[in-house]
């Protein structure tokens, strides 16, 4: 898909201005969000390079890609390797919108989002068991191999983590818990990833999500729903570990 018309990376990053150095990324974001929804930008418009957009807004790459992989979970933006990052074309009208504020509840509220994921994860898990097909059950089953060959890299082990988990979600046959789901792992991203710290807690999330696939394989929901209130324990556990208290 071509990129915006004659000079797209000057035109959206002269749009971005910059931001305060020492911005959270959520500022980031939600700074990103604001123009990708404005309509100055058409969709499906290719997007500067993480380095562009850092030095435009006046910050590190770190933020930048971390906002841009909140707006990819989010639906919002394409990631595509080897040929750059898109608007994407299909992104909802309503959900960018309502959820902007999302994007900035910050610590406050982390707490209570890790609850709020953890029963609709297994909700998702006891829904998919009824209805699962053979192809969604393939495809677990690579993002379960891609865990365990990327077990020595956790940002690797993270994306299929993620993978693993919004395939259960679109197996469930709802699309609004899909949403919710994505939603709610966007803004829990920085804690995901900080939340695992070892290689034998990826070990054990390993294991854990085994028997989740094997729940589902047996179409079983109360096994399904069982095994990722386990992981769902362990997981909001170590989600817990990595929040700094502040005050509401």
């Amino acid at each position: 898909m071509p990129a915006f018309p004659d000079q797209p990376t000057d035109t959206i990053t002269a749009a971005l201005g910059s931001v305060p150095t020492g911005t959270a990324v959520s500022a980031v974001a939600k700074r990103l969000l604001e123009l990708f929804t404005s309509g100055a930008i058409p969709r499906g418009a290719r997007l500067p390079p993480e380095r562009q957009l850092a030095q435009s807004l006046g910050i590190g790459r770190s933020a930048v890609r971390e906002a841009l992989a909140a707006l990819e979970i989010l639906g919002i933006i394409d990631v595509r390797p080897g040929s750059g990052t898109y608007l994407r074309g299909s992104a909802s009208e309503l959900l960018p919108e309502t959820l902007s504020w999302g994007l900035m509840l910050g610590e406050p509220r982390t707490d209570e989002l890790i609850a709020l994921r953890g029963r609709l994860e297994i909700f998702a898990a006891e829904l998919a068991a009824t209805q699962i097909g053979d192809d969604a059950l393939t495809r677990l089953d690579r993002h379960l191999t891609a865990m365990h060959n990327s077990l020595g890299n956790h940002v690797r082990f993270i994306e299929a983590d993620l993978k693993f988990h919004l395939e259960i979600a679109a197996s469930a046959g709802n699309q609004v818990l899909s949403d919710l789901l994505r939603s709610i792992r966007s803004l829990l991203r920085i804690w995901v990833e900080r939340g695992l710290s070892s290689d034998d807690e990826a070990q054990a999330a390993l294991a854990e999500h085994a028997e989740v696939l094997a729940a589902l394989r047996a179409r079983d929901p109360r096994a399904a729903a069982a095994a990722m209130t386990r992981h769902m324990d362990t997981a909001g556990a170590r989600l817990r570990l990595t929040i700094t208290p502040t005050a509401d």
